[in-house]
């Protein structure tokens, strides 16, 4: 999929993203979103699931890697996402993972644990913003879908 020359590019443009985006005031740009999530999940060989935790201003507070798992997915428990969202305070959060296949397309696994998750979250009154799928250099969102 990417040359090792690629994959090494991509690894320092995450963390110069990764900085803008932390330092920013809030999730006002998309497309950094975008970014960020494009260097942090397109050049992994195996499917990763990142809970974003933000605050009540749609401040980024953390992101954290919450599952990691084999070529074609990744087991993702309720029980830890809200364990987390409430250990860093969020009040919002939003969920992204890719596809190693290179297809950014959400599986009905994708849906359903994003309905899951969102019924866990809503229990303890954390919203959830969106779910970003990456998929190669595609990403997709629930929020601008229509899912949420």
């Amino acid at each position: 999929m990417f040359t090792e020359k690629e994959v090494r590019f991509i690894a320092l443009a995450h963390k110069i993203v990764a900085r803008r985006l932390i330092t920013s005031d809030s999730m006002s740009s998309p497309a950094l979103m975008h970014e960020y999530l494009f260097t942090k999940l397109a050049v992994l060989e195996h499917e990763v699931f990142l809970l974003i935790l933000l605050d009540n201003q749609h401040r980024i507070i953390e992101s954290v890697e919450i599952s990691r798992g084999t070529i074609d997915q990744a087991s993702v428990y309720p029980r830890e996402v809200v364990k987390t969202a409430l250990k860093y305070n969020a009040a919002v959060v939003m969920f992204a993972h890719n596809h190693p296949s290179g297809v950014a397309e959400p599986s009905r696994a994708d849906h359903q644990i994003t309905e899951r998750l969102q019924a866990a979250l809503g229990l303890v009154d954390i919203r959830v913003l969106d779910h970003f799928v990456v998929g190669g250099e595609t990403i997709i969102s629930f929020a601008e879908r229509g899912y949420l």
